[in-house]
């Protein structure tokens, strides 16, 4: 595991690093290491995160896309203490992914206003934030009609989050970028998504 030191066994989240060398402060021990990029698809319920992310799939074996909701089902966070943790274990996860010279891909709904706010994040060169958006007519339709959802809350509480994103640029203090895949097919969002996908990773 990237964050064990070899030469004094130390498994604490004590790591300094600096550039792509990763200083154990317990031995003095340095080692190298991949530090990528690392994205994730946001948006409310409904937009189409899983579906873009099944389409990005067959288009590309650049990147390993992950569903956060993964994580999520093995233990649902309950509070703020846990939902940090949580984003805790998307970077511990994918700091090991990296290794293997493949940026990961993550959908996540939430816990983006939280990415900057931890210790993994110094494993990767780049946090780099994708909201999908769409129309509140449209995303009502598929919400109630694709996935026959008919909790009014819930889907009052996704058309919010959508305008969210439709209007502003942060949550928190990260910084996102918006595409609106309202009269676009699931194929035609995904290209685009690997089209932003690729603008961060040509200068690597």
């Amino acid at each position: 595991m990237l964050g064990i030191c070899s030469a004094c066994g130390n498994t604490e989240w004590d790591k300094e690093v600096t550039g792509n060398i990763i200083r154990c402060p317990k031995c003095g021990n340095e080692w190298k290491f991949e530090k990528l990029p690392i994205f994730f698809l946001t948006g409310c319920s409904g937009v189409g995160k899983t579906t873009t992310a099944i389409e990005l799939q067959k288009m590309t074996d650049e990147y390993v896309i992950i569903d956060v909701d993964w994580l999520r089902n093995i233990a649902w966070p309950q509070n703020d203490e846990e939902e940090n943790d949580l984003i805790e274990q998307v970077y511990s996860v994918s700091k090991n992914i990296s290794q293997s010279k493949k940026p990961v891909v993550w959908t996540m709904a939430g816990g983006i206003d939280r990415l900057h706010h931890t210790y993994g994040k110094r494993f990767f060169s780049e946090i780099k934030v994708l909201a999908l958006t769409t129309e509140p007519e449209v995303l009502k339709k598929r919400m109630a009609e694709g996935r026959g959802i008919d909790d009014e809350t819930w889907i009052q509480s996704s058309i919010d989050y959508n305008n969210y994103f439709r209007t502003h640029n942060y949550l928190g203090d990260t910084e996102f970028d918006t595409l609106d895949c309202t009269n676009a097919t699931p194929k035609e969002v995904a290209m685009k998504v690997l089209e932003w996908l690729k603008k961060y990773m040509l200068h690597l």
